[in-house]
C-alpha cells in the first residue's frame, strides 16, 4: 500500500509541474500571475519560456526517473528538486508576491515534495 501511495504523489508532482511548464510555454503571462509574480508587459518574454522549458524538464526527468531506474533515484530526484520551490517561495516574496501564495503553494510545494522523497526513499 505504502509503494502505491509514494509512486502515486510522486507521479502526481511530476504531471503537475510538467502541466505548469506546458502552460509557461503556451499562455505564459497567465501563468506568471498564477506564480505569483506577473509578468510585466514590456518585459522580455524569454524568461516565461526559460521557466516552462525548466518544469517541462523537471516533470519528464521525475517521470522517467520513476519508470525506467526505480524509486531510490526518484526519491534523490525530489528531494533535491525541492529546492525549486523553496527558492520560488523566495522570489514571489522577494517581487511583490503575497505571502498566501509564497506560502500556500510554492512552500506548501515543497513540503509535498518532500514528502514524496521520504515515502518513495521508504519503498526503495
Amino acid at each position: 500500500m505504502l509503494a502505491y501511495l509514494a509512486y502515486g504523489l510522486a507521479i502526481a508532482l511530476n504531471l503537475m509541474v510538467l502541466f505548469i511548464g506546458a502552460r509557461f510555454l503556451l499562455v505564459p503571462r497567465p501563468a506568471a500571475a498564477g506564480y505569483g509574480v506577473p509578468a510585466k508587459v514590456d518585459g522580455d518574454p524569454a524568461y516565461l519560456t526559460i521557466k516552462g522549458l525548466r518544469d517541462g524538464s523537471f516533470g519528464l526527468l521525475g517521470l522517467a526517473l520513476l519508470a525506467f531506474v526505480g524509486p531510490s533515484a526518484g526519491a534523490w530526484f525530489m528531494l533535491v528538486v525541492a529546492l525549486v520551490p523553496l527558492g520560488d517561495t523566495v522570489i514571489v516574496l522577494r517581487h511583490g508576491g503575497t505571502k498566501a501564495v509564497a506560502f500556500g503553494i510554492h512552500f506548501a510545494t515543497a513540503v509535498a515534495v518532500l514528502i514524496s522523497a521520504a515515502l518513495l526513499f521508504a519503498v526503495s
